[in-house]
C-alpha cells in the first residue's frame, strides 16, 4: 500500500460526517506504519477505543474509508476460537471482533448497519505476510495458498464488505 496522507485519510470515509472524520485519531506512531507491508490500513481509534477505522485504496488509487463500531464488552467467552473474515486468520475468541459499520448515505443516518467478524487488531496484513502471530492453542493452520493469492482473497472480502457499506 502507498503511504498517505492525513487529509487523504480523513477525507475518503463514506460512512460518517466530515466533522467526526476530522475529530477521529489516527493511528499511533502513524509516521513509523509499515506501509510496505499493508494492503489496508485499520485501527482502533486511539482517543475512542469504541471506533475502528479501516482505509482501502481503490483500483483508481483514491482511498475509501469506513468507519465501525467495537463492541463494549466481549460475547465469545463460551467460544473458543473464532476466524476472521477478511483475511481468514484463526485466532482465540478474543483475537476476533464483530465490528459494526453505519451504511453511507441515508440508510445509515437512519440506523442501518453491516457487520463483520475481524482480528480485533485489525492487522491482516501482517497475519498474511507471518509478520504478527495469533495467540491461538494448538498453532496456526497452515494454507497451501501462498501470500499473493492470500492478499487478494483478504481484498476481494474487504471489498465485498465495503460493498456492503456503501450499497
Amino acid at each position: 500500500m502507498e503511504p498517505l496522507t492525513d487529509k487523504q485519510i480523513r477525507s475518503s470515509f463514506v460512512n460518517c460526517t466530515k466533522g467526526e472524520a476530522a475529530r477521529m485519531k489516527l493511528p499511533q506512531e502513524f509516521d513509523q506504519l509499515p506501509w510496505e507491508d499493508l494492503d489496508f490500513l485499520g485501527w482502533v481509534d486511539p482517543g475512542a477505543p469504541l471506533r475502528a477505522h479501516i482505509v482501502r485504496p481503490r483500483a483508481d488509487g483514491e482511498p475509501i474509508g469506513i468507519t465501525l463500531r467495537v463492541p463494549s464488552v466481549s460475547r465469545t467467552s463460551a467460544i473458543k476460537s473464532s476466524v476472521c473474515q477478511i483475511c481468514l486468520t484463526a485466532h482465540a475468541a478474543s483475537g476476533v471482533s464483530l465490528l459494526v459499520a453505519p451504511l453511507a448515505g441515508a440508510r445509515g443516518r437512519e440506523g442501518n448497519t453491516v457487520g463483520i467478524y475481524v482480528c480485533a487488531d485489525l492487522a491482516c496484513s501482517l497475519y498474511i505476510r507471518g509478520k504478527r502471530q495469533p495467540k491461538l492453542r494448538g498453532g496456526r493452520h497452515e494454507e497451501t495458498v501462498d501470500v499473493d493469492e492470500k492478499i487478494a482473497r483478504s481484498l476481494g472480502n474487504l471489498d465485498s464488505f465495503t460493498a456492503r457499506v456503501t450499497g
